[in-house]
């Protein structure tokens, strides 16, 4: 069976997702990074986690060619960082406070979580690329809601407190 692609996009809008910045450093020092709304957690042993680029990101394989990447977990007031880096904007650090891990990776100032790794693989997956990072470092910095991304507009998780019934 198949889909058209507008109505498959209308379905899965019905799942949020939460927003990264995928972000890394060349070998002459330039930052690089890229919004992503497909991060997730993938193994404890070894620790995995992965993302899916578009194959016609042009700054996916900057990013590739380092070998490395920090995920920036995006907090709910991250919106505007969320669209520069989903932008057309050459240099998309410019006027973005960062500070660099110990390993050399762009961590953005408020993001909620930051997780620098290496790349473990990649494979094709569709229109995208599948990529497996095994994580070397990683800190929560705050305990703001994440920024998500459902229905076509954005948002934050609102955490409710269950009862037993």
């Amino acid at each position: 069976m198949t889909f058209e692609s507008a109505i498959f996009r209308e379905i899965m809008s019905h799942y949020p997702t939460g927003v990264s910045v995928i972000a890394s450093r060349t070998a002459e020092g330039e930052a690089i990074g890229m919004t992503v709304g497909t991060f997730t957690s993938v193994s404890l042993a070894p620790p995995l986690i992965g993302f899916f680029p578009d194959k016609r990101s042009t700054s996916w394989p900057k990013i590739a060619a380092t070998g490395h990447f920090c995920v920036n977990i995006l907090a709910h007031d991250q919106e505007l960082l969320c669209r520069k880096f989903s932008g057309a904007e050459r240099d998309r650090f410019s006027e973005v406070t960062h500070r660099f891990s110990q390993n050399g990776l762009p961590i953005l100032d408020g993001a909620v979580a930051w997780i620098d790794c290496d790349i473990f693989s990649v494979q094709e997956a569709g229109d995208h690329l599948f990529v497996l990072g095994e994580v070397k470092a990683m800190d929560a910095e705050r305990t703001a809601s994440p920024l998500v991304f459902h229905r076509g507009k954005f948002g934050q998780v609102t955490c409710v407190e269950v009862t037993a019934a």
